[in-house]
This record gives C-alpha cells, sequence and structure tokens, in this order.
C-alpha cells in the first residue's frame, strides 16, 4: 500500500483517506494493556493511534538503547496494526509531552558543550545515533512495507521554540537517510508565525489546537495553501500540576469543536485519546518564572480515563465520529453505565464482555517501618567530591541524591546555596530535619542551628522541564554551598536507588519487626501486604501522608503530594496479582496514619488550601 499527500486529501493507494487518529503513548501504559486501548480506541471510531517516541525513556545511557518491555515500540506498533488500524509516529527528538527534559536524555547536555534543539554538531551526531538506533523498528513498520506506519513527524512545536530552517533541514536529512519513505510532517499552534518558524516547505504543517476550529483551520490553509487540513493535537483536556486544580474540559463543547474540524474536512488526532500516568519519576516541569512540576497522573480529561475507562467525552466524540466515518458497535460494557472492561483475549468485536470488578475498597496496614537513614547503606554508593556534584554528574537522571558534609557550628549558622535548588532539598543536622529549600518558593536559606556533626542534605529532582528555554538544564545544588558566606568543600554524594527500589533495601525493610502506632516521621520507609483475589485495578490512597513515592510489588507507581490535585495513584491490574500483594511507600516528611487503602474509583480532583 502507498499513503501521500494530495492537493486536497491525504492519499491511501490513490483514494482519499480522512485520518481518525488518537493519542496512546506507550511509555504512559503497562504493556500488557497497550492491546486493551488501542482496541477501545477502534471502538470510538479511530483509524489511526499516534505516539511520540521518548528518546530518553530508551536511552538511560549513551552506550544502551532499550527495546524491551514497556519499550516495546515495535510490539506495540504491531499490536496496531493488528487492528487493522495505522500508525503515526513522533520521534521528536524533542516531543514536550509534559516528558521529563521533553524527551531529551539528560547525559546529552552533562559536559555542558551540546546543543540544545539547533544545529551544532554535538546535538545532531546524537540525534543521529538515537534515529539509527530506531530505524530496525519503523523502517519495516511503514505502509509501504505493509506495516501501520503512514506518517512520521519532524521536531515538535519548533515554531514555539525557535526558527531555524537549517537545523530542520538537517533532521528531515537524517529521517530519510535511515530508510523512512512516508510523507513527513510538523505541528505548530496556528499563531503569529509559528507555522511558517517550525516548518519547512518539504514537511506538511498540521495544527495544534483544542478550540476555535474554524479559526484556526483558516491560518492552517492561509500558511499551506493545498493539502489536506489536519489538527495533530487536537486538546481535548488539559495536564495538571501539583497544587493546581485538577483540569476538565466539557465533553459537549470538545464534541463541538471536534464536529466542526470533521466538517470542514479537516482530519484530527485526539492529544490524549488515552493519557495514562507518569510512573517512577518521569513526569516533566514547566518553569515560566515558577517552577511547576506535573502531576503523576496523566489523565489528561481524555476519552478514556487513566485506568482505560471510557468518559462522557468518549460516547460524545464518538457520536460525533459517526456522522462522518463508520463505527464499529460497542460492547455492552462499553456503553455508558457499564465498567469499561473488554474480555480479555478477544480479538475482534464478538465476545467482549465485562470482566468482575471490585466491589470493595481495602485497607493496608503498613506494619514494617525503617528510616530512609538506617537503609543508607542498601541505598547507596558514596563518592567524594569538593562541592555538591550535580545529579548528572552523578549520572543521575532523576529521583534523589544524598549530600553529607561534617559542620563545626556551635553557635549555628546560615546556610546558602549558590545560584538554585533544583528542585527540593530536605535540610538535616545529626538526622534532625531543620527545613526544606524549595525552587517553588525561590528558597536558597537556611538557618542551622548549633551542631557539630552531619550536615545532610537530600535532594529531591521532581521533573526536568520539558518545555522553553529551560529544557536540558542540569539537577541538584547549583552554584554550590557556603555557610556565613563561606563555602563547604569536602561533600560525599550518592544517587538514591530507587528506581528500581534497591532489593536489599526492600529485604532489609522485611526484616524490620512491626513498631506498633500510628506516627511515621521521615524520611522514611513503610511497607506492608495485602491479599487479593483478582489482578484488577485499583487505586492507592494515602490520605494522611503528606509526601513520597509508592511501589506496588516492585513497580515504582510514581510520586505522591498531599497539596493535590490527584488524592490516588492508579495501580495497573497487570502489576498486581491474585494472592499476597507487597506495598512500599518512602514517606519524606510525617504521617498521622499507617494505614493506606487501595480504592476502587480515583480520586483526581482535589487541591489542598
Amino acid at each position: 500500500m502507498r499513503f501521500a499527500i494530495g492537493d486536497t486529501d491525504f492519499l491511501l493507494d490513490g483514494e482519499p483517506h480522512r485520518i481518525l487518529s488518537g493519542a496512546i503513548h506507550y511509555f504512559r501504559v503497562h504493556p500488557d494493556l497497550w492491546a486493551d486501548r488501542i482496541r477501545k480506541a477502534k471502538l470510538m471510531g479511530l483509524n489511526t493511534i499516534e505516539t511520540y517516541v521518548a528518546w530518553n525513556a530508551h536511552a538511560p545511557s549513551p552506550d544502551v538503547f532499550d527495546l524491551t518491555g514497556g519499550l516495546d515500540l515495535g510490539r506495540f506498533l504491531d499490536l496496531v496494526a493488528a487492528e487493522g488500524m495505522h500508525a503515526i509516529v513522533r520521534p521528536g527528538p524533542y516531543i514536550c509531552a509534559e516528558w521529563t527534559n521533553g524527551g531529551l536524555p539528560y547525559w546529552l547536555f552533562a559536559d555542558g558543550t551540546v546543543g540544545v534543539r539547533r544545529n551544532e554538531p554535538g546535538f545532531l551526531a546524537a540525534v543521529s545515533s538515537y534515529l539509527q538506533a530506531l530505524a530496525p523498528v519503523l523502517v519495516p513498520r511503514q505502509i509501504d512495507h505493509g506495516g501501520p506506519i503512514v506518517l512520521v513527524q519532524v521536531e515538535n512545536e519548533y515554531g514555539a521554540y525557535g526558527s531555524d530552517p537549517e537545523y530542520l533541514r538537517e533532521l528531515e536529512a537524517m529521517h530519510r537517510s535511515i530508510g523512512l519513505t512516508v510523507p513527513f510532517t510538523s505541528v505548530d499552534q496556528p499563531m503569529g508565525t509559528m507555522l511558517e518558524d517550525g516548518s519547512l516547505p518539504s514537511l506538511h504543517k498540521t495544527g495544534s489546537f483544542g478550540s476555535r476550529s474554524t479559526e484556526r483551520l483558516a491560518r492552517l490553509r492561509q500558511a499551506q495553501p493545498t493539502g489536506p487540513l489536519m489538527c495533530s493535537e487536537f486538546w481535548d483536556g488539559w495536564f495538571d500540576s501539583w497544587g493546581e486544580h485538577h483540569h476538565t474540559t466539557p465533553a459537549s463543547a470538545s464534541a463541538d469543536d471536534l464536529d466542526v474540524l470533521l466538517a470542514a474536512g479537516g482530519s484530527v488526532n485526539i492529544y490524549m485519546f488515552h493519557g495514562g500516568t507518569n510512573f517512577g519519576f518521569t513526569n516533566g516541569a514547566n518553569d515560566k518564572g515558577v517552577y511547576r512540576p506535573i502531576a503523576t497522573s496523566y489523565d489528561y480529561d481524555a476519552p478514556l480515563d487513566e485506568a482505560g475507562r471510557p468518559t462522557e467525552k468518549f460516547h460524545a466524540f464518538r457520536s460525533v465520529i459517526a456522522r462522518y466515518a463508520p463505527v464499529p458497535p460497542l460492547p455492552a460494557s462499553m456503553e455508558p453505565g457499564g465498567n469499561g472492561r473488554l474480555a480479555s483475549g478477544a480479538t475482534d468485536g464478538v465476545g467482549l464482555e465485562a470482566r468482575t470488578t471490585p466491589a470493595t475498597d481495602l485497607a493496608v496496614r503498613l506494619e514494617r517501618v525503617a528510616s530512609l537513614r538506617s537503609l543508607l547503606p542498601t541505598l547507596t554508593t558514596w563518592t567524594a567530591h569538593d562541592e555538591p556534584p550535580t545529579f548528572d554528574a552523578l549520572g543521575a537522571a532523576s529521583g534523589f541524591v544524598v549530600h553529607r558534609t561534617e559542620v563545626d557550628l556551635p553557635t549555628g549558622g546560615v546556610m546558602t546555596v549558590g545560584t538554585e535548588v533544583r528542585d527540593r532539598a530536605i535540610v538535616s543536622v545529626d538526622g534532625v530535619v531543620v527545613g526544606v529549600l524549595e525552587r517553588e518558593h525561590h528558597d536558597r536559606a537556611i538557618a542551622l542551628p548549633p551542631v557539630i556533626g552531619t550536615l545532610e542534605l537530600l535532594v529531591e529532582d521532581q521533573g526536568r522541564v520539558d518545555y522553553g528555554v529551560r529544557i536540558g538544564e542540569p539537577k541538584g545544588l547549583i552554584g554550590g554551598v557556603s555557610i556565613d558566606g563561606a563555602p563547604v568543600a569536602r561533600w560525599t554524594a550518592s544517587p538514591l536507588a530507587l528506581d528500581p527500589i534497591a532489593p536489599a533495601a526492600v529485604r532489609a525493610l522485611a526484616e524490620v519487626d512491626p513498631t506498633g502506632g500510628d506516627v511515621l516521621a521521615g524520611p522514611t520507609f513503610a511497607a506492608g501486604a495485602f491479599d487479593l483475589d483478582s489482578a484488577d485495578d485499583r487505586y492507592l490512597s494515602l490520605d494522611g501522608f503528606r509526601k513520597g513515592v509508592a511501589w506496588v510489588n516492585g513497580f515504582c507507581l510514581g510520586r505522591y503530594w498531599s497539596r493535590g490535585p490527584q488524592r490516588t495513584l492508579a495501580i495497573p491490574g497487570p502489576v498486581l496479582r491474585a494472592g499476597r500483594n507487597e506495598l512500599v511507600v518512602l514517606e519524606l516528611h510525617a504521617s498521622a496514619s499507617r494505614t493506606a487503602h487501595l480504592l476502587v474509583e480515583p480520586d483526581l480532583g482535589h487541591t489542598e488550601a
């Protein structure tokens, strides 16, 4: 088969074709659930699946390129093809996506000489290697090779960042050089000069917007007089940041804008069809003067919610799509009021049925407790430094780094970080917490009590900036540390082995006897076991806990924070098992409760005052 761009339409084997696509990021969905999410996109009436490719997820270090398990992009695309659907792939190299560092590997910028999203040799050489590593996955899965891929996007909303056509030409040439033959696209907001700045005549321009479709399409047509109109990011919701409200958009308003877009003959990629979750330490952040880390949930108020269940928006969009294209019949479980589950193993529209839904919530007592300090020997590999090293210098992409030094302050003093805390530091003396420095509050200084002993800083990367001029910046204590104006030298430092959590730490925690009582004083680990009859999706509630990270059966669910908006962490069914399961929590501050709850329903919509 052949896919091409005609004067007015996309052409599939020479015939006009409308793209009805939905975004699913394979790296935000448990791989055992990929087929389920793809099937549900088809049931809504879509014919295409779009995904970014997260370079930094595949390349945790320069000499590793991982295409296994939840990063098996080839398998994901094969599942798309198995549903008879097409695929749009957006390998970036920059993707934004509210993903840490916008998808760019932290190690790329470690020496400070490599450019960011520009025509610079070091950056382009790394991009070339990245694309060559992707070639065996993408090239044979193009439509003219019998695969599902019909479009590949070059860069991502580049017009909002720069206007370097030579950089874009180099990227385009690299994509072609690895054997990609399908049409190439660009995407930008139809505002100002973004469409022109972010594209080339050889790239088909598409728009990103979520409202005012008539106006946006007119601006797109002005920038590109011929060819099919496409909104390749039709924003049907929005992402959440910690401390802000849970974003929702009315289903009726989004459906009306989709109707206008399709009535104008446009093609669409719904962003997101299914948002998923920022598991582990993968969330990004924004910094436009104030640092704002993205929440763990990437529900996005999408047609499928975080757990893959149809929402009101699913049915509203399906009704709109049915006016322009055939839609398959829905199984009863996907109708309004159904539980949204498909029968496992179903490969066509026959035999889809509801699975049993958990009927009750479950309390989990965290009986085993051990302080973070007591477990540091199992979580750390210490190195010596003249000043606190950055995460990047230590080879830490994310998570936590501990810094230690010995101080002699018989009357106390004021500790100051030279330039900036990126992003949060818990300050302790001899194991006693004395305060927190928050990037969000532009904190740099803290008073220390009298102490002759150990000064310790537990620094958390809360998410690398994914948008704007601060992409690629290093993490940690930037600019050194001083006390009363005098630089502090002779530090030891270590990342914490938390993603995955070091097995030795879990074993040590399992050996701790139950301590009784309810209060947890952090930073501390707490663990508890629970039994399930079936491995269905659940939601972890940590009411009473303040801030930290949670794992179930060794799988990192991500960060929690009492400031909201989300109050639950999604636990995908494949992470659980019938029988005994293990929950581990790292609470950074304190909790008045040692009881967690596994809920049947999520709670994403509250913000602490």
